[in-house]
């Protein structure tokens, strides 16, 4: 038997299943409960973050004989009708290998007929700025004078590339990128539930690394998993996403406001030869400069960090020997090269190279 990717077993069946997005989920439902749908909604946003999910669900929830609290029941005929892959009330078109005007024109004739189970009929297209300009023309005369029983849910990662005609005719919802906090939470339930052994350090690592995206998530957790062989360690996740280890950018941070040359470059070559990628290095350090000047200027910084409490100690310490300024020149520095690391022939001399220049800045006091 195919084993079954976390992302698509854990796929939300309902609204309450959903992650985040609870301003979309609320306005859908309360549309739902008072019978006030529209012919055509627009879902924009990251990918990963719930639009095709949110969308599948939704279709089912407007045709649910009983829907509960706006949510598809899952028990009436409509409902398990919809769930068979032979349903044909719910339509799934892939934009980006769909995009010409003869598949628009397609549908302008089929949404003439009426759905076979449900009330409406629903077409999800994903990733719709993927259509050629014709097919935009031959979609927005659907759209003008759609059938009462057809529903559109146009779904893009990029919404400024639909033409102006089309986004005016639909209900346009923002989908966010999910916090850190969430998908730690989501993740412990789903490890218990898969009985596998983690630790909190651990499942905030994959959470970060998921940057806002459920799915991309899922897929870093199912990776790690198999190569952890049921049971996370923390040095595993930072082998299998190639992080650098905490300890190492303290160590670097604390001897590069001492000025210490020799010292950082010692920790960047020991760094270069464990065969870290040294763009992701750069970054990580870039992340952890921001992390300490949060910590110098917030309030309640850990509820912005949302970092394991042994972790925010450490991070708390080194904060207090350097100076705001002096992190924020450490930021720019690193922020600079970024864009030149990618295509930089050697990412190792471009980081030691920004390294001097904070150590010979001197506006810069040595701590």
């Amino acid at each position: 038997m195919i084993y079954q990717a976390l992302y698509r077993k854990y796929r939300p069946k309902n609204f309450n299943e959903i992650i985040g997005q609870r301003h979309i989920v609320d306005t859908l439902a309360n549309q739902i409960k008072a019978n006030k749908i529209v012919h055509a909604y627009l879902f924009c946003g990251s990918r990963g973050t719930g639009k095709t999910s949110i969308a599948k669900i939704f279709a089912r929830a407007i045709n649910c004989e009983n829907n509960v609290n706006g949510s598809p029941c899952e028990k009436c005929n409509v409902c398990k009708a919809m769930n068979d892959a032979a349903n044909i009330d719910i339509i799934e078109i892939d934009a980006a290998s769909n995009n010409r005007v003869d598949e628009i024109r397609e549908i302008r004739e089929k949404v003439k007929f009426m759905p076979i189970n449900a009330r409406y009929k629903v077409y999800i297209i994903d990733e719709v700025h993927m259509l050629t300009d014709s097919a935009y023309n031959a979609l927005l005369k659907t759209l003008e004078e759609p059938p009462e029983h057809i529903v559109f849910i146009l779904a893009t990662t990029e919404p400024h590339k639909l033409p102006p005609t089309i986004l005016s005719r639909c209900l346009r919802f923002d989908f966010g990128l999910i916090s850190v906090e969430e998908l730690t939470v989501h993740l412990k339930n789903i490890f218990k539930n898969e009985r596998i052994e983690f630790d909190e350090e651990s499942v905030k690592a994959i959470a970060s690394a998921g940057e806002g995206s459920v799915r991309d998530t899922l897929s870093i957790a199912d990776s790690v998993a198999a190569y952890c062989e049921g049971k996370i360690s923390f040095e595993k996740v930072l082998d299998i996403l190639n992080l650098n280890n905490n300890e190492t950018l303290i160590e670097l941070t604390n001897v590069l406001f001492k000025k210490d040359l020799g010292k950082c470059l010692e920790i960047i070559d020991r760094v270069y030869k464990q065969g870290k990628n040294m763009s992701v290095f750069a970054k990580d350090l870039s992340v952890h400069f921001r992390n300490l000047l949060v910590i110098k200027t917030c309030n309640e910084p850990n509820k912005i960090l949302n970092l394991p409490d042994n972790l925010y100690e450490k991070f708390s310490a080194q904060a207090k020997t350097i100076e705001s300024k002096d992190l924020m020149e450490a930021m720019k520095i690193f922020g600079n090269i970024e864009s030149e690391l990618k295509y930089a022939l050697s990412p190792k001399i471009l980081i030691e190279t920004a390294v001097i220049s904070l150590i010979l800045d001197e506006n810069i006091k040595k701590n």
